[in-house]
C-alpha cells in the first residue's frame, strides 16, 4: 500500500491475511511470513523505522503489518474472490428479504425473486465491502425491475408476568425503544423491526408465550 507517496509491502500468508482482513481471524499470528516491511519486497529493500513511524505512527512491525493488511490490497485467487462474492451476494439477498417490502403489496419479496432480479440487473458486488453498506445501491439498481422500499414497524408487546423475565433477553435481539415493567410483573416493550420480520416476530412472541403475547402495531416509519 502507499502512504503519503511512500510504498510499503509485506510478505503474507494469503489465506490467513484474507481471513484477518474479513474479520474471520481475530489474531495476527502467522499472517506475516517475514516480519519486515519493504519499499520493494522483491529487492528486499527494507523501510526504515523512521519512515514507519512517520507513516503509521509506530515502528512496531506487527502493528504496521496489521494496518497494511486491513487497509491495503490482499492478493486473492480467482476462486477465493468468486466464493467471497457469492457469500456477500447471499448476505445482501437475506438483508433485502428482511428489511424491504413490495410497495404494491406491502409484503416482503421472497429471496428467490430478489436473487433472480439481482442476476437480471447484473449488480456489482464488492467482496470486501460490508453487505449493509451495499443495500441502498442494490435497491436503486433493483427498483426498475423489482419495486421495493425499506420499511420499519414499531410494535408494542405485552407479555405476562410468569414469562416476562425469561423473554426479557429475547427482546434485546431487536431495537428496543422503550420498556416498562408493570405492577403485576408483566412487561411492555416497544420494539422497532424491519417490516419483513413482522411475521417472524409475531410467531416467535406467540410461541414463547403460548399465544398470550399482546402485540399492537403502533406506526410504520417508511424510508424512501
Amino acid at each position: 500500500m502507499s502512504v503519503a507517496g511512500e510504498k510499503f509491502e509485506i510478505y503474507v500468508d494469503p489465506n490467513l491475511a484474507l481471513d484477518f482482513k474479513l474479520g474471520k481471524k481475530k489474531d495476527f499470528n502467522n499472517v506475516m511470513v517475514v516480519e519486515e516491511v519493504f519499499k520493494d519486497a522483491k529487492k528486499a529493500d527494507r523501510v526504515s523505522g523512521d519512515k514507519l513511524k512517520k507513516a503509521f505512527g509506530t515502528e512496531d512491525i506487527l502493528e504496521v503489518g496489521k494496518k497494511i493488511v486491513l487497509n491495503g490490497e490482499v492478493p486473492i485467487t480467482t476462486e477465493q474472490k468468486r466464493h467471497m462474492i457469492d457469500e456477500k451476494r447471499k448476505k445482501i439477498i437475506a438483508l433485502l428479504a428482511r428489511e424491504t417490502i413490495d410497495p404494491r403489496t406491502n409484503a416482503p419479496h421472497p429471496p428467490q425473486r430478489i436473487e433472480k432480479a439481482l442476476e437480471e440487473v447484473k449488480i456489482h458486488v464488492d467482496p470486501f465491502k460490508p453487505a449493509e453498506q451495499q443495500i441502498q445501491e442494490a435497491i436503486t439498481a433493483l427498483r426498475p425491475v423489482l419495486p421495493m422500499k425499506i420499511e420499519t414497524a414499531r410494535l408494542a408487546v405485552k407479555v405476562p408476568a410468569d414469562v416476562a423475565q425469561k423473554l426479557y433477553g429475547s427482546f434485546k435481539e431487536y431495537n428496543v425503544q422503550q420498556e416498562e415493567w408493570q405492577g403485576d410483573g408483566s412487561l411492555i416493550v416497544v420494539v422497532e423491526i424491519p417490516a419483513g420480520l413482522q411475521t417472524e416476530f409475531f410467531e416467535k412472541a406467540n410461541r414463547l408465550t403460548a399465544g398470550r403475547a399482546q402485540i399492537k402495531d403502533l406506526k410504520k416509519d417508511v424510508k424512501k
